[in-house]
């Protein structure tokens, strides 16, 4: 029989539980993929006041910055 002290069975057990942990999470992690948002160039606008990119899908010729409030108009 294998004698081993209570600390150090307690300290693989945190060391080992830890790195399963890790495992999954990385598995689960790398499965879920990271996803890229690719806005149409013209739901895009540049605020005219504070330069500030933003999208707006619901408007087509004006719209509001979200960051200073100023209204914008769509350039040609």
């Amino acid at each position: 029989m294998i004698k081993i002290e209570i600390s150090l069975a307690v300290c693989l057990y945190l060391v080992f539980s830890v790195i399963g942990f890790l495992i999954i999470w990385l598995l689960i992690d790398s499965k879920k993929g990271v996803k890229k948002i690719h806005p149409e160039e013209k739901f895009v606008w540049q605020c005219s006041i504070c330069t500030f990119f933003y999208i707006d899908s619901q408007n087509d010729e004006l719209s509001i910055c979200p960051r200073c409030g100023s209204y914008n108009r769509k350039s040609a």
